[in-house]
């Protein structure tokens, strides 16, 4: 489905592509970085987004070996969002816990109506702390699941951003957004899985 919009918007995007890649927090020092898979990166950057203490989130691929990935030809990388976070006002761990509670973390082939290997979930780390933190998050989503949690804890190699159309679809193109959102049935699954956030 997701496919099919881009075939109608690729061409009036494809300038924008290198121009309109967003500014990220990374020089500032009190900025770590969180790096999540939970399908498609509109619907992640767009739940990020709305907590306190994150910034500017970033669409991306990570996971694969190929370098300078893009939509389409990325070999083997997931779809990703790198989040900027305040440390003294959210934690790796809560993040870690909001990301789980905004995927279908039994789904090992995909995120609800995305299918295939770059749509699949995955949770990076960088350190033995996120790593320490990422493996606790999941042993409570299961917990509280009562089931088998598949989604993988990844070491992070590299983070490599996304064409500028992807940046902040969801408040560039709202309505195709909404459409999107609400046709792939995301909200639906997760609440059906996790209830109401």
């Amino acid at each position: 489905m997701r496919r099919l919009i881009f075939a109608a918007i690729l061409g009036l995007s494809s300038a924008l592509s290198a121009a309109s890649t967003k500014a990220s927090s990374a020089g500032d020092e009190n900025t770590a970085k969180a790096v999540f898979a939970g399908g498609c990166f509109w619907c992640m950057e767009a739940d990020f987004e709305k907590l306190d203490g994150v910034g500017d989130v970033n669409s991306g691929y990570a996971g694969g070996l190929m370098d300078n990935p893009t939509y389409e030809r990325h070999g083997g990388h997931l779809e990703v969002v790198q989040v900027p976070y305040d440390p003294s006002k959210i934690t790796y761990r809560e993040l870690a816990d909001y990301f789980f509670r905004h995927i279908d973390p039994l789904d090992d082939k995909g995120q609800f109506c995305d299918r295939g290997h770059s749509y699949t979930t995955g949770l990076f780390y960088s350190t033995v702390e996120e790593y320490d933190a990422a493996k606790a998050a999941k042993a409570e989503a299961e917990k509280v699941l009562g089931e088998t949690v598949v989604t993988p804890l990844l070491e992070l190699k590299k983070f490599w951003i996304a064409e500028g159309y992807h940046q902040d679809y969801y408040k560039t193109n709202p309505l195709r957004y909404k459409l999107y959102r609400t046709g792939c049935g995301r909200d639906r699954r997760v609440n059906q899985l996790w209830g109401d956030k």
